[in-house]
């Protein structure tokens, strides 16, 4: 009995003889430009570790021209800032300040690194003291829609004033992407992006995020704005509203445990994907590996090409600068 046909097959292993053919016919490819790094800014010349996140730290003001020239000399071509202001308030007045910490660090970046693509991450979270990305009502805590709206849309302006290259609005604002777009367009802004956080859940991966931007809910949680983890049509119909309201990119947040909705995103819209690989992902492959259990290298990119195999365009992930490094 023979277990083999008589006529030639195709064999797959033929084409994994060696590493050079199995580059040669790698179907995903992986690059340093695919990648874009996330960065906490706060006042001053101190450097904060972030402890939940090795390797990761708020950035003094006076130390980000020295890490923004790192950054580019790595070929990394792109960055989502986070501003951690000295005070917040109720309002978020910080992030509608010219002079507040983000317009600055804007300005900054742009100076060092004109070429550098910068995203402005925008929403309330890291500039209320309340820790929550809305307006609330003072007396019932109430979280109030369209007020909200109305600080995203002057917040963006004055991000695009500064020098921001594309705006991020992250807080699952119902209309959101409308308002930004239309403040947006009056300011003569009408070529600035929006990056819409437009599936991002009420994930158990964010704690390590809530120490690095010191946005942790003084109360309640944000199950109400963002979604619920056993719905995945409802990330479709989010992902609409957003498209129809002018999104330019779409951000599915996190990342790794929601392949099937980047996998429908890049199925049903015409948009760029982007996947958000969360502070919870970051720790977790960190842990890992400080206990000698992964490769960190190995599993990173394993781990990056999961996700653009399941169509994300781009991914956001605090890895960016270790994947330059291994592959300089």
């Amino acid at each position: 009995m023979t277990y083999f046909p008589a006529y030639p097959v195709t064999r797959p292993r033929r084409l994994r003889r060696t590493p050079e053919m199995r580059e040669l016919f790698q179907e995903t490819r992986l690059s340093v430009s695919d990648l874009i790094y996330p960065i906490f800014v706060r006042n001053g010349s101190e450097n904060k570790p972030v402890t939940s996140m090795p390797g990761q730290m708020q950035i003094g003001l006076n130390n980000l021209e020295d890490e923004i020239q790192r950054i580019e000399q790595l070929g990394i071509k792109a960055i989502m800032l986070f501003g951690i202001p000295e005070k917040k308030d109720p309002q978020g007045s910080d992030n509608l300040s010219p002079d507040g910490i983000a317009p600055r660090a804007i300005q900054l970046i742009k100076k060092t690194c004109p070429s550098l693509t910068l995203i402005s991450d925008l929403c309330l979270c890291d500039y209320s003291d309340h820790g929550h990305c809305c307006i609330v009502d003072p007396v019932n805590k109430h979280f109030l829609n369209e007020p909200t709206l109305n600080y995203l849309s002057k917040a963006a302006v004055i991000h695009a004033q500064a020098g921001s290259d594309m705006i991020a609005p992250s807080g699952m604002i119902d209309g959101m992407v409308s308002a930004i777009r239309a403040g947006l367009n009056e300011a003569q802004f009408v070529y600035t992006p929006i990056m819409s956080y437009s599936a991002k859940y009420a994930s158990a991966l964010y704690a390590p995020f809530r120490e690095a931007a010191e946005c942790a809910p003084q109360f309640g949680n944000r199950k109400n704005y963002q979604m619920d983890p056993a719905n995945s049509r409802e990330a479709l119909k989010e992902m609409a509203l957003d498209v129809a309201e002018g999104a330019d990119i779409l951000i599915v947040k996190p990342a790794t445990f929601y392949l099937d909705i980047i996998q429908s995103a890049k199925a049903n819209f015409e948009v760029p994907i982007a996947a958000y690989q969360v502070s919870g992902e970051y720790a977790m492959l960190q842990a890992a590996a400080q206990n000698n259990w992964i490769d960190l290298k190995a599993c990173v990119t394993e781990s990056f090409f999961a996700m653009k195999r399941a169509g994300a365009n781009n991914i956001i992930t605090y890895f960016a600068k270790d994947f330059a490094e291994w592959n300089s």
